[in-house]
């Protein structure tokens, strides 16, 4: 998967959760590369469990593509093990 930019975690102020690849940053709007959404998730330990250890089977993972996030909340660093999860998980 080509990317460019650091792996991220991001949360939005409208409880929106995406994983992706920082392409440019203005503020609290954020552009991501092959960004994902986590439309649910279960038995994890809060969103940052997903930077850590990425999704598991019980999550719902959206489709792959390149998005502008307005309003963002928070960015997390995404360890090796979170980001293979993140681009191998099926939607």
């Amino acid at each position: 998967m080509s990317t460019k930019g650091p792996p991220v975690l991001i949360t939005t102020a409208n409880r929106g959760v995406f994983f992706g690849y920082i392409t440019r940053r203005s503020g609290s709007n954020v552009c991501l590369k092959n960004a994902r959404n986590c439309i649910y998730w279960r038995e994890l330990r809060g969103f940052l469990d997903l930077a850590n250890n990425g999704p598991n089977a019980q999550c719902r993972i959206g489709a792959c593509g390149d998005i502008e996030l307005f309003n963002v909340t928070s960015i997390s660093q995404v360890t090796a093990k979170a980001v293979t999860a993140w681009e191998c998980a099926p939607w």
